[in-house]
């Protein structure tokens, strides 16, 4: 039974805190626009730590996490930014009291550890999508969907890709997140069941040999076997090597999928990217591929 935490609504708490790289500087805007939407905003003491590279070590990130996953005042929790570090907390965080009163995560990046261990453990619900670091240079349409996304308002995601993909229509649940992300989950227990899942994928400052690698240790442990529809955001500012790789990114994800049948796109607005539309993870969806016209429904 899939777990949908409970829409927001106007007077609500939501906590901001970093379970993984420090903040770089304060997060105004991303408050302002939350009390803008009627919410009560309280801050973690991560926002404001640094150790190394981290908001804060293992411990206070871990202790902060947990600390707002078990207030029930507490109605959405926000990781203020990516990065890296959500991996080394996440076997620290006691998840019972949020699997009996699930609440909205929110982020992307680094944070798809989470997206993906509330998924396997918990079959909860969660939202990929602009992160208060990120929400400054977000475009309206992506805070938008942010926001209905948290209030439970209806999604629908329509638009034009440049690249022509594999046409289809398919239902499923949706799964995901970043590419590196999911390959670090492999094997442990924080790993989603891809069976039957219609898989979004994204990633950032990778190499093209790496994207490559990454998909061929997915589809050798046939997590790309059995899926239901293939949805492929922003693969952006991607390195090639002295010696070109050869392969764009959209012929890599082909290369590996080209003996499946379900519908693949390209160009979907999400990922490290400004316009950077919510996704709720976790959700029964319709994806509807013709041509370059891609069309994406919560049901």
């Amino acid at each position: 039974m899939i777990n949908q935490p409970k829409p927001l609504k106007k007077g609500d708490t939501v906590a901001i805190t970093c379970p993984a790289k420090k903040l770089p500087h304060e997060i105004t805007d991303a408050v302002k626009l939350l009390e803008s939407w009627g919410l009560k905003v309280v801050l973690g003491e991560t926002v404001y730590a640094s150790y190394h590279q981290f908001a804060g070590d293992d411990a206070l990130r871990a202790k902060d996490l947990q600390r707002f996953l078990d207030d029930d005042n507490i109605k959405a929790i926000f990781a203020a930014r990516g990065g890296y570090g959500t991996i080394r907390i996440i076997d620290a965080i006691d998840f019972s009291l949020f699997a009996k009163e699930p609440k909205w995560i929110v982020g992307f990046s680094d944070i798809t550890v989470l997206h993906s261990h509330v998924y396997a453990k918990y079959e909860t619900q969660s939202i990929h999508g602009q992160m208060p670091l990120t929400i400054p240079d977000g475009t309206k349409p992506s805070l938008e969907t942010l926001r209905k996304a948290l209030f439970g308002e209806n999604l629908i995601y329509n638009y034009q890709s440049e690249l022509k993909s594999r046409n289809g229509n398919t239902t499923g649940i949706l799964i995901g997140g970043n590419l590196s992300l999911l390959v670090a989950m492999s094997g442990s227990v924080s790993e989603i069941d891809y069976t039957d899942k219609i898989l979004f994928l994204e990633d950032v400052g990778e190499y093209l040999y790496s994207i490559d690698r990454m998909l061929w240790n997915l589809k050798r442990a046939g997590k790309l076997t059995h899926l239901k529809g293939l949805i492929i955001g922003g693969f952006t500012e991607l390195k090639n090597n002295d010696i070109p790789f050869g392969q764009t990114p959209e012929d890599i994800v082909m290369a590996h999928v080209k003996e499946y049948n379900y519908p693949v796109c390209f160009n979907f607005p999400a990922g490290h990217i400004v316009d950077n539309q919510a996704l709720v993870l976790g959700k029964f969806v319709n994806l509807e591929v013709n041509d370059c016209d891609i069309t994406l429904t919560y049901l």
